[in-house]
């Protein structure tokens, strides 16, 4: 399983030559999304920044998934979208989250079948915490992302720590 060692039939086994830093590398090359994603945290398109808000604290998460009433990705709100909202004056009560949330396409995703090294990778570049697991659904000429998970910084904590343990 590691590959650093293989067999040939009527040879034994052989070094494969590679070391220790490729084989991490390729670990995580190997492991995907869907064995490491959280429950996504979402809010409905028609919530109101009071709801949103109560739901960040309430999940203690950074970032907020904003989905439409058949399930599928419209935006994200982070805490910095939310804060912005509470500070501005307005009756959070009454502001729909629609109104202050980053919009598709702008919204960097994954999908279970990506590699855990190559998400990570989309959110160091792109600077943000979190990314939407979607499953693509496409209906004719429109394509449609369903929020089945979350993947975030913590995942990856996660998972290096799960792999220091073995």
């Amino acid at each position: 399983m590691s590959k650093l060692v293989s067999a040939k039939p009527k040879v034994g086994y052989y070094f494969t030559g590679r070391d220790l830093q490729q084989l991490n590398t390729m670990s995580f090359d190997a492991i995907l999304i869907a064995d490491t994603l959280s429950a996504p945290i979402v809010v409905r398109e028609s919530s109101t920044v009071y709801d949103a808000i109560l739901t960040l604290f309430t999940e203690d998460v950074g970032t907020i998934f904003v989905v439409s009433e058949d399930n599928f990705l419209e935006g994200a709100l982070s805490r910095k979208d939310l804060l912005k909202a509470a500070m501005g004056g307005k009756n959070n009560n009454d502001l729909p989250v629609n109104i202050i949330m980053t919009r598709m396409p702008k919204i960097i995703l994954t999908t279970p079948e990506e590699s855990v090294l190559s998400a990570a990778q989309k959110l160091l570049y792109h600077q943000v915490d979190a990314l939407p697991v979607v499953k693509i659904i496409k209906n004719g000429g429109i394509t449609k992302y369903q929020v089945v998970g979350r993947f975030t910084k913590t995942n990856i904590t996660r998972l290096f720590v799960q792999l220091a343990e073995k």
